[in-house]
């Protein structure tokens, strides 16, 4: 959605006279429907005694605007420690008795930490009210009362008569409201946000972790009128090969008798039957003999115009579909009968404008415009379904969705939880079954309890009932080998099984996931890739004008100030970022490697503002830029076609050849008839040093299309220094590219004779008092846990959920400093960084001078914010001190290169720092001299729960330097 183009949400109730003018329904036959947006009466029902009490009898005494949720207009209870908040992780986070949340446990002031939160929280039954005035046009005509998406149940009156009651979370509200008579009829609309089933607390469509607790109706809330007999559904099956529709049509009869009449497709009819029930019947429809198939590439549309004529019967629908076919064969997923490979984000749902989803069009095409911009070509709706407007914008702009049946759940043993999953289905189906962009359905993320029975009845039903579509109930789960039974089309998962995990760094660095897939037989979907964090941008803070508030980026940016970071905060976010791209960027690529894969869906492109906050994706939550990266760089390696490396090193020395073989994954709109693939290293001014080329070939649909091996001799290559090798396709906008990093063969190592380097801090001290210039080394004994340790990746999905995982960010480097000139670096952590760092621990620099400004800074988790020091400087005691906590002593390139950058400079006229540091202060740094704890780290001990699905995959194996 984008935020410029919402009006900042009214928060108080917009109050007119104290009586509502009817909506005058007064339409031809040609106009069946009426909008009843705008004034209704309201009240909150607390206690859930409105039914009783014949509520739906009398004019109720608020008011209050449709479509609209009660929360954003001023209903429902400030926020505060004691606020029933939907979410079940991070389970069990008492966080207003953890003492630095205290400040934000006022009345007033209250500020939760592990989501944003609404403006106000309210739970329970609400009334909704106003009058409709019939007039003879609609005399004797069936009227139908809708409401496009309300949440959860919905009871309905008209006047004294209780019409019925519905709950489904996917589909709109539909009441058969039957004749009504000339004149004004009372709608009364009891909503009941509570929860009505047990559904896990955080699937989307009910928790609070993006704000989906509101209460009220979104997008259409209208009457429409029908003839007694009319269509009730129409659901149109293409045909590709025939150049033809086959239309299922379903006719309703308010009637009670039987009939007879005429169905009319384009220039065809059917002569059709109905009973006292209604009806069912199918018609073929042929279609232009040039017809398009839809896809991405093509998202052309079909439109049918289905009239009924006959006794008591008048209605006509326009039906809209693609001529299109999704299907799986092997290992792979073809539409229209082409290799199709998944390039797709997750969705939650999250809007923090509005706290609903949008239901215009628009908003749905700027999200989805964004989406391909970025490269991607599908969306997976996380335990929740968008609205119509999401089906359509994507069939227009050519997009394919993966809703889900707004669940995520425990399966019972007795099958009542399949049953509402069943009935869901229907409904969704029924709804947006005709839409060509949902060729995917999952049943719900990440299932518990009996699923393993349960769900596989669930995917053969609805693949025999509609086959337009592929099913999958392993969304989330571990997939099932071939020696077990299974009924999914497809599956969705980061783990194989018992050979393994299919996600995270065992599969990076020019290798794949190929060898635990094995087994599995049929196509294979990455399951909530990436994960991969940045620290988060605090300029975000005033984006949100709306329904959410980010009470929980003021609790991280008030922590960032406490520990003098917050002036950091734009360079720390930037160097924060560049590493999470360079993870993302590897965790793509694996995907695209391993020929069994047959697509990912990314958590996320953008970030995900509940579950304790996870700032993983690389646009912020209203789908902007974070600056760090842009559609141009990040399409490089995610796009129709890639070019990718089995480059399995990344660091050498000048005496070794650089040989890898490249290979291209290609799914365009069309095999490419003559491609001529290129390779060249490049240094860091853009300049080519060494070049070459491959045979010109066609370039078929698919992957692991092999283009040749790069051989290159780093001898001629200047060291040290960072290159990057770029491998593309001439003449095409398609290349990609990697940093390498060449140090010399052969470096001294001798320390020069007036610095002392030492792992011992009083040999440290007493060069220093005596004037002296020291490099030191902590050792493992002078560090605590104040002192983190740094991972080779960054904190996966969070730490307060992920506990025993890192902390660890990145690193922000001062890339200027003389340092660092034997050592090529940007301002952000990079493969060789990780090489150098593997083991070492960050130093907390949180009791030394605020003025203190490390020359390599690792960036700590956003809720604690130590600030810590890899490489940092000072004068202490007349001496001048450099301290590095990284092992320099191993005997590979990157140790050595820093190891003598390091004393290069210590040994140099530059060797000058600016911040003067006490010998005390210093002392007080090493458990070795003294017995030190951290304040912080005393105090920031929250709760946790480390749930599987969230548990940290392995860290990168030291052999993929």
């Amino acid at each position: 959605m984008n935020r410029l183009s919402h009006n900042s949400i009214t928060v108080y109730a917009i109050v007119f006279a104290a009586f509502i003018t009817p909506a005058v329904i007064s339409r031809a036959a040609e106009q069946p429907s009426r909008s009843l947006a705008g004034d209704w009466r309201f009240e909150m029902d607390r206690n859930d005694h409105g039914s009783d009490e014949r509520w739906f009898a009398r004019n109720l005494a608020d008011h209050i605007q449709l479509p609209g949720i009660l929360q954003s207009q001023g209903f429902g209870d400030e926020i505060s420690v004691d606020t029933p908040w939907v979410a079940a992780l991070p389970r069990d986070m008492r966080w207003y008795r953890l003492p630095q949340y205290q400040a934000y446990t006022k009345p007033g002031n209250v500020k939760m930490p592990y989501l944003a939160q609404p403006v106000r929280h309210y739970l329970g039954a609400a009334w909704y009210q106003r009058d409709i005035e019939i007039d003879q046009t609609w005399s004797g005509r069936r009227i139908v009362f809708t409401m496009e998406r309300p949440r959860w149940e919905t009871t309905v009156w008209v006047d004294d008569r209780k019409i019925g009651s519905c709950r489904t979370l996917v589909a709109p509200h539909i009441y058969d409201l039957g004749t009504l008579s000339v004149g004004t009829h009372r709608i009364s609309i009891k909503i009941d946000n509570r929860m009505i089933l047990p559904y896990r607390p955080d699937g989307h469509s009910v928790s609070d972790s993006e704000g989906q607790t509101w209460n009220g109706v979104a997008g259409r809330i209208e009457l429409s009128a029908t003839t007694p007999v009319w269509i009730e559904d129409v659901q149109a099956f293409p045909n590709i090969e025939a150049k033809s529709v086959r239309m299922h049509v379903t006719l309703g009869n308010s009637t009670g008798r039987d009939g007879a009449g005429t169905l009319t497709a384009g220039e065809k009819s059917h002569a059709v039957k109905w009973n006292s029930n209604g009806a069912e019947t199918d018609i073929e429809v042929p279609l232009p003999a040039n017809a398009q198939t839809w896809s991405e590439f093509s998202p052309v549309l079909q439109q049918v115009k289905l009239h009924l004529s006959g006794d008591n019967a008048d209605d006509t629908r326009d039906i809209k579909f693609g001529l299109r076919e999704i299907k799986s064969a092997g290992k792979k997923l073809f539409l229209n009968g082409t290799p199709l490979y998944i390039r797709g984000t997750h969705d939650g749902g999250g809007f923090p404008l509005t706290g609903y989803p949008a239901t215009d069009v628009d908003s749905w095409k700027r999200i989805i415009k964004i989406c391909k911009d970025w490269g991607l070509n599908q969306m997976r709706f996380h335990s929740w379904c968008p609205p119509e407007a999401a089906f359509t914008a994507a069939d227009e702009l050519g997009f394919y969705l993966q809703p889900e049946c707004g669940m995520w759940n425990n399966f019972d043993r007795n099958g009542n939880m399949l049953e509402v999953l069943n009935d869901e289905t229907a409904r969704l189906i029924k709804a947006y079954g005709n839409h060509p962009s949902f060729i995917l359905l999952g049943a719900t993320n990440e299932p518990a309890g009996d699923y393993k029975n349960q769900l596989p009845k669930w995917d053969k039903k609805w693949r025999e009932q509609d086959s337009r579509r592929l099913y999958t109930d392993g969304v989330g789960r571990p997939a099932i080998p071939s020696t077990q039974p299974s009924e999914a089309d497809f599956v969705v998962s980061a783990d194989s099984g018992l050979a393994g995990r299919v996600r995270g760094p065992g599969g990076w660095f020019g290798l794949d996931y190929e060898l635990p897939m094995k087994d599995i037989k049929i196509p294979l979907i990455g399951h909530e890739v990436g994960q991969w964090c940045a620290y988060p941008d605090f300029d975000i803070i005033p984006k949100f004008t709306g329904y959410l508030r980010p009470g929980n980026y003021e609790i991280y940016r008030d922590s960032a100030d406490a520990h003098g970071l917050l002036e950091q905060n734009k360079r720390i976010a930037h160097a924060s970022g560049r590493f999470q791209l360079a993870c993302y960027k590897e965790e793509i690529e694996a995907n695209l490697r391993t020929p069994g894969f047959s697509g990912i869906e990314l958590l996320d492109l953008h970030d995900y503002l509940g579950q304790g906050f996870s700032p993983i994706g690389v646009l912020d939550a209203f789908w902007e830029s974070k600056g760090y990266v842009d559609a141009k760089e990040f399409t490089r390696f995610c796009n129709t076609t890639v070019p990718l490396a089995r480059l399995k090193q990344r660091i050498f020395n000048s005496a070794e050849t650089l040989t890898t073989d490249v290979e291209l994954a290609h799914f365009g709109p069309a095999p490419l008839a003559s491609a001529s693939p290129q390779w060249r290293i490049e240094d860091a001014t853009g300049r080519t040093i060494l070049n070459g080329e491959f045979a010109p070939r066609e370039i078929p649909i698919g992957k692991n299309i092999p283009l040749g091996t790069v051989t290159a001799d780093l001898a001629k290559l200047p060291a040290p220094a960072m290159y990057k090798l770029i491998v593309g396709l001439k003449g095409t906008e398609f290349e990609n590219d990697w940093n390498i990093w060449v140090y010399p063969a052969n470096l001294n190592q001798a320390a020069p004779g007036d610095v002392l380097v030492t792992s011992d801090w009083p040999d440290a001290e007493q060069r220093l008092r005596a004037g002296g210039k020291v490099l030191f080394q902590p050792s493992a004994k002078d560090l605590d846990q104040s002192d983190p340790s740094i991972s080779t990746t960054p904190i996966f999905w969070n730490w307060v959920m992920n506990g025993t995982g890192t902390t660890f960010l990145g690193l922000w480097c001062d890339s200027n400093h003389p340092s660092l000139g034997g050592f090529p670096t940007a301002d952000h952590c990079d493969w060789q960084w990780i090489d150098v760092m593997r083991g070492a621990h960050a130093l907390n620099l949180d009791h030394l001078p605020k003025t203190l400004q490390p020359i390599v800074q690792p960036i700590d988790e956003w809720n604690r914010n130590y600030k810590l020091g890899l490489i940092y400087e000072c004068k202490v005691g007349g001496g001048r001190l450099l301290i590095c906590s990284a092992d320099l002593s191993a005997a590979k390139p990157t140790a050595m290169a820093l190891r003598k950058s390091l004393l290069d400079y210590v040994q140099s006229e530059r060797f000058n720092p600016s911040t003067e540091i006490s010998i005390d202060d210093l002392r007080n740094q090493w458990t070795s001299t003294r017995n030190r704890t951290s304040d912080d780290a005393a105090k920031f001990q929250p709760s946790r729960v480390t749930a599987p699905e969230v548990s940290a995959p392995p860290e990168i194996p030291a052999t993929n330097r």
